[in-house]
């Protein structure tokens, strides 16, 4: 018997492979499918089996995945009679093969019974094709049978590997053909083995189940997962889209839906129901096997990749000696050498796909587990920072914001994840960490690749130049500890970059959620100044973390230049040969050595973010009670939940605080979970307010009225109520919320909720009152009529579809009220909670909405608790009423109850002393010219139908084709041409240097006077390309131009200080263009970010009312992020391989000119596909950079009206629509680097063909000449390889500028007219108060707010003179806040509509900030900012303490004896206020709570009560002391009582200021000088009061008719 498996040019051992290797696998695939008994659970045999069985495991199968999408889709078990006839050709051919080896074998028996093994190889032949048989039969499959496909594809090979060692044996060895029996056997054999692989690669990978329609498979259903094998391996199916892409313009109907297995919500649920230990654990065990299926995928392809450059060395070899034999040998390994190319971008294609599919599924689940924990977590919008001690309370000026002073190493240790994270850092977290995480996931082959890749090298090397070659890793082992030092130091700085960049998304957060009010004080240069405080911060800790790869990028250069430098020391030659191919070892070992730095880097940036992230993950959770998500998995009987009741029971709360984590907090190290910063524990105690023993059961089905003074803890009960206060031991809340749960009155157990500030979405105004809730139309119209609605729809031209923009900007601040409080009437619930909407309307509509909506129908049989100052105008239909006072219940009880007790006359006159109380409401009155007609319309008017209704917020825009060269020049001119230019040069001395080095290297090995073989240069990079590009080392001229050289023999150092001294060259070029890269990316990641930032600021009001937040976050946030880290890596990666291949082609021409006709033949193939994928790949990419805005606009938005969502119940709808907005997202993100994925495989495959033809070619005609055959092979790899480099990173390049292209567009948006018109200045007195005749004269001023919009003003022409007081009032929406908004802003008055004049100037005329500057404006939603209460009142420093706290103490925000005890001089700008001896406790501020000017204020001021902050807002206008004050309502939501000391207050202080005020309470303006009533944005009444008052008819009168005041 005879077995040879050894030599596979050798036919005895082809033969032994044929015959073992699909028998061996036949063998082990019966014997998995034999029972295993498994060892006890005890064993550790047991555990690592188990660990393994689950790393290995299948997350989610496509029938499970398809489930989610379609929850009564079926199994599909049965097999379709349309696939059975491959089974028949399965069984029917793998008979006819069983039986011919069975023959076979019997014959060899019989004529050669000697030969055992050539009979018991046919028999295993046969054996193997009896399985081949019978598995069709016993299961058979529609779907791939990837263990047949595995028996076919060795046969296939075996069958190949014999008819070409026929051939082989009779060209090479002279050895005769096989008779031709033989031949026409195997040949039959070969045919039998095409025709099954064919059909097995025709077959499906998987079948859709019965919901899948199979013709929108390709069209809207992505054939990822039911696509042939064949099409799995070549990526075809992804080339439909590609096609698609490159003939017309995409768009997302174009691209496929996401399969199933990558669907969000799918995903997301079998995520978030692991039980891991730890984030990290969590991501393993839902991705262990893409990640390690990328890992064994990574080791093959390193593998085959050095197997290539040995196959090329045996190539070289084989040239060597043209012998007949040794020329067959050649084309054998130029064969296997093409083969493992071809197998290494193979595998390259597929580990790729399963990095990629880890990262898709890490960056879904990782955005739904944010945005699902921020709808459980508690609300800590009101927790402040404490200020550090380098925060200066005066702003610096713009040069003191760019020389900020660097910030120290120290204090990069205190950047530590913490919890408390505000709405910038939680949309840091979903768009910036998780898409590191997943960049990382999708890039981890470059850190465990780069090991494996440096070993196999290491051993080549060490065959080459013996223990020598070890000696270059010396520059490795010396920088151990320097790079230990710099990766320690790395983690620091990139901590501190985070904690940065967290703080500059919340100061623009901050900035853009409150633009107008900025804009209003003309604050923009401060909060620019800022901003960029801020950004230099986060810049100065990227330039120290450039500064540190900087350092990184020098040891591989060394390595080389040591080697060489010992090895010829020692005293060995230094071969061209050997020279070349070590040189080439070391070049494949560079890659992964400039790689680990950067990835090193890479994986502590994205350990860094899981640690953040699992923070905010492990924050604290409102209770099971509170939250609908999480009443699914509550068991048992909830606290509270024993009656359908609403109340308290012996509870006390506190606002919610940050609580120091436990150990379990997450995986990060115990300093980094546990430890909260100084400032942080400050800003708890600095909000005491607590709501104490509070006990109170709100009657079943009837009004119940919440009063008290300001600040009282009105919006705190229901706070606590709603679950969003932290309840304090020993103490309940009865509530039992379930949305399945209806009583006898359809009504749903659980809450609707009206907040204070009114939280609307960027939606129409029927979708805001519908709330996701079903459609009813009779019931939709009682609401709009109830609420007072259908006369504002009325007058709009679009109805009830009007878009109503971010915020409601575009409705009034009462129509925004009621479109709330419609919402809250509209969804059926049991529990409706209101906070004070009456404030916010004007005195009759509060009259109407009393007697039609709150005694109504619609809030009958419900439990209505209203928060309210007008308890005289709610008194008839209150059945219960609760007095608040200083955190507690002062009193309670039913009116009855009250008046019996006498004190509900105390609680009234508190509220209100001068109430006209009637026991019913007035009669309405019907005139045609009355506002109010619309009112008491006993019919319900329908909604009018708009024809199409007008978009406030238009889609975002998408540029369409390549990139302009406008953006390349913006980016290239906030980098600096100069750098460039100094760049670019720096590359080409680069690359020919690395020219000069071969060059060098060739005049040294021929200076041995030995024949030598020349360049055997094959550069490979086992990952296909890094990120810097790389030149692949060329072929050069003969050395024989070169003569009187020294003999290197005698003088080896004199060659080898040269070759060090050429290294140590190339050490100076790699860090002077290193330094210059750097410069480029700080130079643009500034300019560009000042740029942007500024345009923003500085843009319309018009854009930022058509323009979400979320859009101009996601360029601040991903768009600038690109642009600091991503695209100076393109264009410096693009510029290397430019000038790679500039080289290459140049060296080319010199040394082998026949090859510029196949160079351009795959050049052209090159280019084909590059411009598909261009064009393909910039749609994806754009489209995907503007799905992911709707993500954060609305993520933002569900962040600040967290209360309502959680309030009625709608999380699970809310976490619905994220799901299909990741997806949406998702879908072009991953069909983009599906594109890029097809692009490598093609690619690679592209350069395999052209290196295997050109050695081919070498071996044909270049037999007498290895140097020049290998500087043929080398030079087409070269060529190749910088054309894929170019083409790539040109790609890369566009895809990345895209973020760029984004930013200039927002740089070019529509500007505000200029702050300061030098020209045109208004003298340092105006407006002056001591002007007689008109101050303010309005001439036929017509506004309106776009130009294809109505007029909001219509004609308006009106005088006003000095000191005057001025009330402006109307109904809602009749144009009072448009007018006095125009007084101020200017921006939206065309001249040629009207002018404004104040103090005879133009308006139009003069710079924004002279006018703004000089007038003081308060709007109805005041504004608050982070930072301490003086910054608020006084950003610019310009008055002193005691001035501040004079103010406070005149709008009676503190006592007198606060402000007494806070400063030394007290004194008042004004005369003395007959109340400034109000006491601390006649203020209403809670005792405990202590405001000074050091108090902290949250983000938004949401650690004041909404009364609070329009009182600070007013203190502001004292402090400017303007000549001309305009109030729109800022007193709306204080206590009567407040507002009559404030309005006291007023008139005192502005004496000689012209004081407009746009009034709801009427009573506030009686005493004014003038009234002007607006109606439908025209003056409809002007006159005194008195007179207004006498006017019979009048809209003025009617006014203060309705509201039961007068």
């Amino acid at each position: 018997m005879k077995f040879c498996p050894t030599r596979p040019e050798d036919a005895c051992a082809r033969g032994s492979w044929i015959a073992l290797a699909p028998a061996l696998v036949v063998l082990v695939l019966l014997a998995k499918s034999l029972p295993t008994p498994s060892p006890p659970t005890s064993h550790p045999a047991h555990r690592v089996l188990h660990v393994l069985r689950n790393s290995f495991k299948t997350f989610i199968p496509l029938r499970e995945a398809e489930a989610f999408d379609s929850p009564h889709s079926e199994n599909v078990n049965s097999l379709p009679s349309r696939g059975r006839w491959r089974s028949v050709v399965f069984a029917f051919l793998g008979l006819l093969e069983c039986l011919f080896w069975v023959a076979d074998a019997c014959f060899f028996l019989v004529l050669a019974p000697s030969d055992g093994w050539a009979v018991l190889a046919r028999f295993m032949v046969a054996f193997a094709w009896m399985y081949a048989t019978v598995r069709p039969i016993a299961h058979p499959s529609v779907t791939v049978p990837y263990d047949l496909v595995v028996i076919y594809l060795l046969y296939f090979i075996a069958g190949l590997l014999q008819l070409a060692g026929y051939l082989f044996d009779n060209i090479f060895s002279g050895i005769p053909f096989p008779p031709p029996l033989i031949l026409l056997g195997s040949s039959a054999h070969l045919a039998v083995l095409v025709t099954l692989l064919y059909v097995t690669m025709s077959m499906p990978i998987a079948l859709p189940s019965i919901h899948v329609r199979e013709e929108e498979i390709g069209a809207s259903v992505s054939p990822e997962d039911y696509t042939s094998l064949l099409g799995w391996i070549t990526f075809s199916w992804v080339y439909p889209l590609i096609q698609l892409g490159t003939n017309t313009t995409l768009e997302e109907k174009d691209v496929w839906f996401l399969s199933p297995t990558n669907k969000s919500k799918a995903i997301f649920t079998k995520f978030y129901n692991l039980r891991s230990a730890t984030l990290l654990r969590r991501l393993w065990d839902a991705n262990s096997l893409d990640l390690l299926l990328d890992f064994f995928g990574t080791l093959g392809s390193v593998a085959f990749a050095y197997g290539s450059v040995f196959f090329l060395n045996r190539l070289l070899d084989s040239i060597d000696h043209p012998t007949g034999s040794d020329k067959g040998i050649a084309y054998q390994n130029a064969g296997l050498m093409f083969i493992f190319s071809i197998l290494k971008a193979q595998f390259d294609a597929q580990h790729l796909w399963y990095g990629q599919r880890a990262a898709t599924r890490i960056r879904s689940e990782l955005m739904a587990a944010i945005y699902h924990k921020a709808l459980l977590r508690k609300d800590f919008s009101g927790i402040t920072k404490a200020q550090t001690p380098d925060q200066k309370r005066d702003a610096p000026d713009d040069n003191a914001a760019r020389s900020t002073s660097k910030p120290s190493e120290s204090k990069a240790d205190d950047n530590k994840p913490i919890a408390g994270a505000d709405i910038g850092k939680i949309v840091n977290l979903m768009s910036g960490d998780t898409e590191r995480i997943a960049t990382i996931a999708n890039s981890m082959y470059y850190v465990y690749g780069a090991p494996f890749e440096f070993i196999i090298a290491s051993i080549f090397l060490y065959q080459l130049l013996g223990w020598s070659a070890f000696t270059g890793f010396i520059s490795i082992l010396a920088g151990v500890p320097l790079n230990k030092y710099l990766g320690e130091r790395m983690a620091r700085i990139n901590k501190a970059i985070l904690t940065a960049k967290d703080k500059r998304m919340g100061e623009v957060n901050e900035l853009l959620g409150a633009i107008k009010f900025v804009k209003f004080f003309s604050w923009e240069e401060f909060w620019l100044t800022r901003a960029m405080v801020a950004r230099n911060e986060e810049m100065s800790w990227r330039l120290r973390g450039r500064l540190n790869n900087f350092v990184w990028s020098i040891t591989p250069i060394l390595m080389s230049t040591i080697s060489f430098f010992i090895y010829v020391g020692l005293g060995n030659k230094l071969t061209v040969a050997k020279a070349f191919t070590a040189l080439a070892l070391f070049a494949m070992i560079r890659s992964p050595l400039n790689l680990a730095p950067m990835y090193f880097v890479e994986v502590i940036q994205a350990r860094i973010a899981v640690d953040r992230i699992a923070v905010f993950l492990a924050e604290e959770e409102v209770s099971d009670q509170i939250s609908s998500l999480k009443q699914d998995n509550s068991k048992g009987v909830l606290a509270g939940s024993e009656d359908d009741r609403l109340g308290l029971h012996h509870a006390s709360f506190k606002w919610n605080e940050i609580e120091a984590a436990d150990d379990a907090v997450s995986e990060a190290d115990d300093s980094d979970a546990t430890t909260l910063s100084e400032g942080s524990r400050r800003s708890s105690n600095d909000r005491r307010f607590e709501l104490k023993d509070v006990s109170v059961l709100f009657p079943e089905g009837v009004l119940t009225v919440v009063t008290g003074p300001t600040a009282s803890g009105k919006t705190a009960l229901l706070m606590a109520v709603l679950g969003e206060l932290t309840l304090l031991p020993g103490g309940r809340i009865i509530l039992s919320k379930n949305t399945s749960n209806i009583d006898e009155y359809r009504n749903m157990h659980t809450i609707s909720f009206a907040a204070q500030t009114p939280w609307l979405r960027n939606e129409s105004i029927r979708d805001n009152i519908l709330f996701g809730h079903p459609w009813d139309e009779e019931r939709y119209l009682q609401v709009l009529d109830c609420c007072a609605l259908t006369p504002d729809l009325e007058v709009l031209e679009d109805g009830d579809a009007t878009e109503i923009g971010a915020k409601g900007v575009s409705l009034s601040g009462g129509q925004k009220a009621r479109v709330a409080l419609a919402r809250a009437c509209y969804a059926r619930t049991k529990w409706v909670l209101l906070d004070d909407p009456l404030s916010a309307v004007d005195s009759h509509t509060a009259r109407f909405l009393c007697d039609r909506l709150l005694c109504g129908p619609l809030l009958a049989n419900r439990t209505v608790v209203l928060v309210t100052h007008h308890v005289e105008l709610v008194l008839p239909g209150t059945r219960y009423l609760v007095q608040m006072k200083d955190g507690r219940i002062d009193n309670q009880g039913t009116p009855t109850e009250l008046r019996r007790q006498g004190i509900l006359e105390e609680i009234t006159e508190e509220a209100a002393t001068e109430v006209k109380t009637e026991d019913a409401p007035a009669a309405p009155e019907a005139r045609e010219t009355s506002i109010e007609a619309d009112f008491d319309e006993e019919e319900v008017k329908p909604v009018k139908d708009a024809k199409k209704p007008r978009k406030l917020v238009e889609d975002e825009h998408r540029e369409t084709g390549s990139v302009r060269w406008t953006v390349y020049k913006t980016y290239l001119e906030a980098a600096g041409y100069g750098v460039w230019t100094v760049f670019t040069f720096l590359i080409l001395v680069q690359q020919l240097k690395g020219v000069g080095e071969k060059l060098w290297i060739k005049i040294w090995g021929e200076a041995y006077q030995e024949t030598v073989n020349t360049s055997t240069v094959y550069v490979y990079s086992a990952f296909g390309t890094d990120n810097h590009g790389y030149l692949a080392n060329t072929g050069l001229i003969r050395a024989d131009a070169f003569r009187d050289w020294p003999s290197a023999v005698e003088r080896p150092l004199y060659y080898a200080g040269i070759y060090a001294a050429i290294g140590f060259f190339g050490v100076t070029i790699q860090l002077l263009s290193v330094g210059m890269e750097h410069t480029a990316a700080l130079n643009a990641a500034h300019r560009l970010y000042r740029r942007l930032l500024q345009s923003v600021v500085g843009a319309t009001f018009r854009f930022h009312d058509t323009t979400p937040l979320g859009r101009m976050l996601n360029r601040f946030g991903r768009d600038v992020e690109i642009i600091d880290n991503q695209i100076v890596w393109s264009v410096s990666a693009l510029t290397s391989a430019i000038g790679g291949l500039f080289v290459s082609v140049m060296t080319v021409l010199v040394v082998f000119p026949l090859f510029v006709i196949p160079a351009s033949i795959v050049g052209y193939f090159y280019r084909t596909l590059a411009h598909g994928y261009l064009h393909t790949g910039r749609d994806l990419r754009r489209m995907e950079s503007n799905s992911r805005s709707p993500i954060f606009s609305d993520f933002a938005d569900v962040l600040e009206g967290i209360v309502t969502v959680r309030a009625f119940s709608v999380e699970k709808r809310f976490m619905k629509t994220l799901h299909e907005r990741i997806d949406a997202s998702t879908q072009l993100w991953y069909a983009f680097w599906m594109t890029n994925r097809w692009l490598l495989l093609n690619f690679d495959f592209l350069g395999s063909i052209s290196v295997f033809a050109t050695a081919c070619f070498s071996i044909t005609f270049l037999d007498d000449n290895a140097g020049l055959a290998g500087l043929a092979i080398t030079s087409a790899l070269t060529f190749s390889n910088g054309v894929f480099q170019t083409l790539r990173f040109w790609a890369q390049l566009e895809l990345d500028l895209n973020c760029v292209e984004r930013v200039a567009e927002y740089i070019d948006i529509p500007q505000e007219p200029a702050a300061i018109i030098e020209s045109y200045r208004p003298p340092a007195y105006w407006p002056s108060s001591s002007r007689n005749d008109g101050l303010v004269t309005l001439e036929n001023v017509v506004v309106k707010y776009a130009p294809e919009l109505p007029d909001v003003l219509r004609g308006i022409s009106l005088s006003l003179n000095a000191g005057e007081r001025v009330g402006l009032v109307g109904r809602t929406g009749s144009g009072k806040s448009t007018l006095a908004m125009d007084l101020s802003v200017a921006e939206q008055v065309d001249p040629s509509s009207g002018k404004i004049i104040i103090d005879g100037v133009d308006i139009s005329k003069i710079g924004l900030y002279d006018l703004r500057s000089r007038i003081t404006f308060i709007p109805q939603d005041a504004s608050l900012f982070s930072g301490t209460l003086r910054s608020n009142l006084d950003p610019f420093d310009e008055y002193g303490d005691s001035v501040c706290l004079n103010v406070l103490h005149r709008v009676h925000l503190i006592g007198q004896s606060q402000n007494t005890s806070q400063s030394a001089t007290p004194h008042s700008t004004r005369p003395p206020s007959v109340d400034d001896s109000v006491s601390a406790a006649d203020t209403r501020v809670d005792a405990k709570t202590v405001i000074s000017l050091d108090t902290q204020v949250s983000a938004g001021g949401a650690n004041f009560s909404q009364g609070q902050r329009q009182l600070i807002a007013l203190a502001r206008a004292l402090l400017r002391r303007s000549a001309i004050v305009i109030l729109d309502e800022a007193t709306s939501s204080v206590d009567f009582e407040t507002d009559a000391k404030i309005q006291t207050t007023i008139r005192e202080e502005f004496t000689g200021s012209l004081l407009i005020t746009v009034a709801h309470r009427l009573r506030t303006i009686m005493d004014y000088d003038r009234i002007v009533v607006l109606d439908q944005g025209k003056v409809a009444e002007v006159g005194t009061p008195l007179r207004l008052m006498d006017k019979e008819n009048g809209i003025f009168r009617t006014m203060c008719l309705k509201s039961h005041s007068f």
